[in-house]
């Protein structure tokens, strides 16, 4: 992970790891060793580690969520005037640590609003979105869009549909490569897919769901597979509820694709969904307007283990999320 994504949180001393290699390693190799072997929140991760402890098997997943920002109310109880503001915040399952990542530079006050989170080789990429001051699309890609779906596939960062400045739905997807920091023009999709969301499974993109701007509110139930190898789009019918928003709430189902907000009755409104491997990450509302709870479930859909004592700089509103090695 880039140096500053994700804060030092604790310290552990365990030197003694560092013992047993002296024999046959450097003084360089002797650390190389003993930090990749340290719970990520030891130290920042430098990139050169990062493939080093990808190599040997001990990177660690965490989630990292566009969550909104708490505010103080003004001392006669109201609430404080504009836009909510968000922030990046890292949560690890296996120690249950949380995070907030430093602000970006460009946005010290909070991120552009309706922004898409990705990962790609222990990195976070933050795209897209409106400005927060003007609400104006922000200009990071090749075409302006909003609501659009992103994800990574392979080393490769996936961006489609969603609609343009004029609210017209677009159908274009573009790649981005990260390590080189350039664009190239994928092939289009057979129709516009304004809110869909993109879904990474195997070795295959899918874009799920969306609507056309004629059509604008009625989620299809159609999907668009794109296959690594050949970059083609397929079509699959049937692929999900028609009518129904897919926005972070996609879940990969041995069968087929679900809706966590189908799965528990305490996650029916404003559903964000991050897969870590064995775990995946939910959070959501009982209700329009009601509290946000948090979620650890087990491999397939299933009963929903809630994460406790939250303390409520973390307890915000989630707006969407990815999964990332570190």
């Amino acid at each position: 992970m880039a140096r500053g994504v994700v804060r030092v949180l604790h310290l552990y001393h365990r030197t003694w790891q560092c013992h047993r290699w002296r024999w046959r390693c450097s003084n360089e190799e002797i650390g190389n060793e003993c930090l990749t072997r340290f719970h990520y929140s030891t130290h920042r991760l430098a990139v050169r580690l990062y493939y080093h402890r990808k190599r040997t098997g001990y990177t660690q997943k965490a989630a990292c969520l566009i969550q909104s920002l708490k505010c103080d109310s003004d001392p006669d109880g109201s609430k404080p005037d504009g836009p909510p503001r968000y922030g990046i915040t890292a949560f690890e399952p296996v120690s249950g640590t949380w995070g907030r990542v430093d602000p970006v530079p460009k946005y010290p006050d909070g991120l552009p609003l309706f922004c898409q989170i990705t990962s790609c080789e222990g990195n976070i990429l933050v795209m897209g979105g409106w400005d927060p001051t003007n609400y104006e699309a922000v200009r990071d890609m090749p075409e302006t869009r909003s609501f659009f779906a992103a994800g990574e596939l392979d080393g490769r960062i996936i961006v489609a549909c969603g609609h343009d400045e004029h609210k017209n739905a677009l159908r274009t997807a573009w790649e981005y490569d990260a390590r080189m920091d350039e664009w190239k023009e994928l092939k289009p999709m057979s129709e516009e897919r304004d809110e869909c969301q993109g879904v990474v499974i195997g070795s295959e993109f899918w874009m799920v769901s969306g609507y056309r701007t004629d059509n604008q509110g009625q989620f299809e139930g159609s999907a668009e597979v794109m296959e690594l190898e050949t970059g083609q789009w397929v079509r699959v019918e049937e692929a999900w509820k028609a009518s129904q928003c897919p926005r972070s709430c996609v879940g990969v189902g041995k069968e087929k694709l679900f809706s966590w907000a189908d799965c528990d009755s305490a996650i029916r409104v404003g559903v964000c969904s991050a897969p870590l491997g064995e775990w995946t990450f939910v959070s959501g509302s009982a209700h329009q307007g009601g509290p946000t709870g948090f979620f650890l479930v087990d491999q397939q859909p299933g009963k929903c283990n809630t994460i406790d004592e939250i303390s409520q700089q973390f307890s915000g509103f989630i707006q969407s999320g990815c999964c990332v090695d570190i």
